[in-house]
């Protein structure tokens, strides 16, 4: 599992290959200078969702722990993820279509970390986010 760090205060823990995609799809939309909204769904707390935007004068931090993964890029799925980035509604991280999954919502296990050091995580049974 990589974390996606934002700014100082807020990161994210998203799967190694997920994580990869979206580091690849947000160097492309940043390049082009087009911000976008990256939105997931929280079920802990109702049908809740939160929202970062993206955008070049904001840091982000991409930590990736298998060193393995950038090897076997899926251009379908960087094509729809660059699709729903360049929506309206922005980006909501999708399974990765093909061999490895179906194109649908992406339901997994996630933790984040918000200010002043407060964790919370989200299990199987418990609650997890959907990206």
């Amino acid at each position: 599992m990589g974390r996606l760090i934002y700014g100082s205060e807020f990161s994210i823990t998203i799967p190694d290959r997920a994580l990869r995609h979206l580091q690849i799809v947000t160097g492309v939309k940043l390049r082009r200078a087009e911000p976008f909204f990256f939105t997931w769904r929280v079920h802990t707390v109702g049908e809740g969702r939160e929202t970062i935007w993206i955008h070049p004068a904001l840091p982000l931090h991409f930590v990736i722990d298998d060193a393995n993964v950038s090897d076997d890029i899926n251009p379908e799925w960087i094509a729809q993820l660059l699709d729903a980035a360049s929506s309206p509604a922005g980006l909501f991280l999708s399974q990765e279509p093909g061999a490895r999954g179906t194109v649908s919502e992406m339901s997994l296990p996630m933790s984040t970390s918000g200010r002043c050091g407060r964790e919370e995580r989200y299990a199987e049974g418990s609650g997890t986010y959907d990206l």
